[in-house]
């Protein structure tokens, strides 16, 4: 008898089906994209005081203002400044907070020598490709040129930057 139960039991262990969990897998895509984005502030151009008598009777003004970039790392932009509130066929003026008819001519330039106009036209800063987030700060180098007669008076301006990415 003990034979024949263990015979009985072989068989059924041998017939009876084993549960198996079942599993089926697929690729889950996960998409995002990075838009280029520049941000763009300034520091003002201060040249100081204008001396039509002396120093400045032959000598240009010279003074240093900022223009800082945020891109997006790979953005290329270019920089321009406009010819600002007063500017008249290419000349940039400062206009005298007393007078409407008083002007101080100036220029800006891209580089410490005042050899390369800055605009809005043809002579933007080019930037090129964004290494990083980080700011990026570029120099306005400007110039007040000597020999002007011009009234006693405070002169100022407002020139546009912008940045186009």
């Amino acid at each position: 008898m003990r034979r024949c139960l263990l015979a009985v039991l072989a068989v059924m262990l041998g017939t009876t089906s084993v549960l198996v969990a079942q599993s089926s897998s697929a690729q889950l895509t996960v998409t995002a994209s990075v838009s280029k984005n520049c941000t763009i502030t300034t520091a003002p151009v201060n040249s100081g005081a204008y001396d039509p008598v002396t120093t400045n009777a032959s000598a240009a003004l010279d003074g240093t203002g900022t223009v800082t970039v945020t891109c997006t790392k790979g953005a290329v932009a270019t920089v321009g400044l406009n010819a600002g509130g007063n500017g008249q066929t290419g000349t940039r003026r400062m206009k005298s907070g007393s007078s409407s008819t008083d002007y101080l001519n100036y220029q800006l330039y891209q580089d410490s020598g005042r050899s390369q106009l800055w605009d809005d036209a043809g002579n933007q800063l080019a930037l090129g490709a964004a290494p990083s987030a980080k700011p990026r700060s570029f120099t306005v180098y400007g110039r007040v040129p000597g020999t002007q007669d011009v009234t006693v008076g405070s002169y100022n301006d407002t020139v546009l930057a912008t940045v186009n990415f």
